[in-house]
């Protein structure tokens, strides 16, 4: 097995505060709401705290039907969460699972940056390339960005 790390940043007009709530506290009400045709449902084992298992289930057309996550933790001080993806979505027969290290920080012109920190542990002697590795950060924006948007058209949501 092998681990790659690839650390990858990225800017919102959101308050760090909302979209942390909206990716964990809150990711079961917002993500269905926000990308109704791509998230199906999220489901939360007991609640969303260090250990629990999340499960998003994607409709019917999509590359995969799902994707689990087991959390972490995470620090509403610091508007930070960690995760690993441990089933299902992108990993294949090549990853054995993905880590995910994630902060929202106030950018100094109002909104927000995101820092991720991502591990990706091969099965064997897989590799994964920095294009694959850009090609799967393209992929969760099918996510992002329609929260993003969401909190932006709903101002209440998440605060």
């Amino acid at each position: 097995m092998g681990v790659f790390t690839y650390d990858y940043e990225s800017t919102s007009p959101v308050a760090p505060v909302r979209l942390f709530k909206a990716f964990t506290i809150e990711a079961a009400k917002v993500w269905p709401a926000a990308a109704p045709n791509t998230v199906k449902s999220v489901e939360v084992e007991a609640n969303p705290s260090s250990g629990s298992i999340v499960k998003i289930n994607f409709f019917e057309g999509l590359p995969f039907q799902y994707m689990k996550h087991q959390i972490g933790g995470h620090d509403e001080n610091k508007f930070s969460y960690s995760y690993s993806l441990i089933e299902g979505g992108p990993l294949g027969d090549k990853l054995e699972k993905i880590s995910y290290e994630n902060k929202f920080e106030a950018a100094a012109s109002g909104g927000s940056i995101c820092k991720s920190s991502m591990k990706f542990y091969t099965v064997g002697d897989n590799v994964i390339t920095e294009d694959e590795i850009k090609a799967l950060i393209k992929g969760s924006e099918g996510v992002y960005k329609p929260v993003e948007a969401y909190l932006l058209a709903n101002p209440e949501a998440c605060n």
